[in-house]
């Protein structure tokens, strides 16, 4: 069996971790979740993850600082701001299919 140090070497840099430390909150993986339907401004984000403006406005900023979502400002009369994916984000796509499988496969109300 493994000792303690060595597990803590082990997972420190583990890829795995990193990247469910980066997205793995609810409303991160949410928002990223979403997003696949394509660009999206800030109400319809709302309404459709159910976060509310701060908890949103806060997940969207993080997710663009560390490069998932792009965000867009069109100046017209309202001004509209839009979030999409980056490629980055649109990757990990493939990750939330594989969540999606399993899900369906173990997440049952049986």
């Amino acid at each position: 069996m493994s000792s303690p140090s060595t597990l803590e070497a082990k997972y420190a840099d583990c890829p795995v971790v990193r990247t469910l430390e980066e997205i793995g909150s609810r409303w991160r993986m949410t928002v990223i979740h979403v997003l696949r339907e394509g660009e999206l401004r800030f109400n319809e984000l709302k309404r459709a993850t159910g976060a509310n403006s701060q908890t949103l406005s806060r997940v969207l900023d993080d997710l663009e600082s560390n490069g998932y979502v792009d965000r867009r400002v069109d100046d017209g009369s309202p001004v509209a701001v839009y979030y999409s994916l980056t490629q980055k984000g649109e990757e990990l796509l493939v990750a939330f299919d594989e969540i999606h499988e399993w899900g369906a496969k173990w997440m049952t109300d049986d």
